[in-house]
This record gives structure tokens, sequence and C-alpha cells, in this order.
């Protein structure tokens, strides 16, 4: 009897589970937020790549565009030919297909700007109106300054021989009421 209370003792009771099949609640929920975590951070990286796609490519047009002015006056005398230092700006009845020096394009002393919202820019090399330029302009000053210190633009108009050309375009996103300063391109005219 002995023998057999121990061999009782000793015999483990087994017990056979059916196999696995398919995840648990807590396995699916956890490879759902993992899955949603990546596809939300692919979504956010594609988002950041497009505005920054769009801010260079407005960055390219917005220089392209202030290089068209410096084209269509790099070779313009910087006093008329004509009147000389008689007039600072457009000489009287000079239209700005006419402009044929540099101080023509300070308007009376403020600028030019040329705009899609008002119908007559961004200009191109061409003195042509770019079509399908929405919410783009380009605003040339052109101003004095002092030859031995071109940073110093306190002098009068007129009142030396060196001037800088300076054009600042901006940019005006659809909905926006306010432009955005996209770049200045500026040099200093030849004598």
């Amino acid at each position: 009897m002995h023998a057999m209370l121990t061999r009782t003792n000793h015999t483990t009771r087994r017990t056979t589970r059916a196999p696995r099949r398919g995840f648990t609640l807590i396995e699916t929920a956890l490879a759902i937020v993992i899955v949603g975590v990546g596809v939300v951070s692919i979504m956010m990286a594609q988002a950041a790549f497009h505005q920054q796609n769009t801010w260079s490519t407005q960055a390219s047009i917005a220089t392209q565009l202030g290089n068209e002015i410096r084209e269509m006056t790099i070779h313009l005398p910087a006093r008329d030919p004509v009147t000389g230092d008689l007039f600072w700006g457009p000489e009287p009845g000079e239209l700005f297909a006419d402009f044929d020096d540099l101080d023509d394009f300070d308007g009376t002393g403020t600028g030019l700007l040329f705009s899609a919202d008002n119908g007559d820019g961004p200009v191109n090399a061409r003195r042509e109106v770019i079509d399908n330029m929405d919410g783009w302009s380009q605003e040339v000053r052109v101003f004095n300054v002092n030859p031995f210190n071109v940073t110093d633009s306190t002098p009068a108009d007129g009142a030396t021989s060196t001037i800088m050309v300076e054009v600042v375009v901006y940019f005006r996103p659809v909905g926006e009421t306010d432009p955005i300063e996209m770049t200045t391109v500026s040099w200093i005219a030849p004598n």
C-alpha cells in the first residue's frame, strides 16, 4: 500500500489547454495605439515637408522678382540723360514705360509699388506685368548714399553721386490682410 500511496503522490495532474488563437484584447489595443502613433507621425512629417516646400518655393519666387527689377535697371544711368539733376523721380509726364534713369524708380521720393492687387505688377525685366501672381508685390526705392559709407542713407535725394537701389518683395497669402516681406535685393548703382 505504501508503494501505491507513493505513486499517487508523485504523479502530477496535467491539464491540457486548447492552443492560443488570435490576440487578447490588451494586445489588440496596444497594436492599434502603435499603428495610430505611426500614422499620425507620418502625417505630421508630410505636413511639415509640404509647409517647408511651400516656403522655399515662395522664397525662390521672391528672389526672382527682386532680380527682375535689378535686370531691368542695371544698365540705366543714375541721372536723367536729358535733364540731369533737375528732377529727382520721373520727369513731368514720364510714364513707367519711359523711365530712362534710376531716380525715376523712386517715384515721388517714397518709392514705387508694383502690385498684383493694384493690377500693375509684379513686373518683369521687360516692364511687363507678370500674370497669375496674386498676392505678390515689388516695392522699389532709390536713394543716395554716402560714397565712403554705403550703409549711410541719410544724404538727400540727388546730394551724392552714389545711388543705392533697393527692391523689397512682399507676398500676401490668400485670406490674409497683411503682406509678408519675403526678401530684399539691393545694390549700388554704377555712376
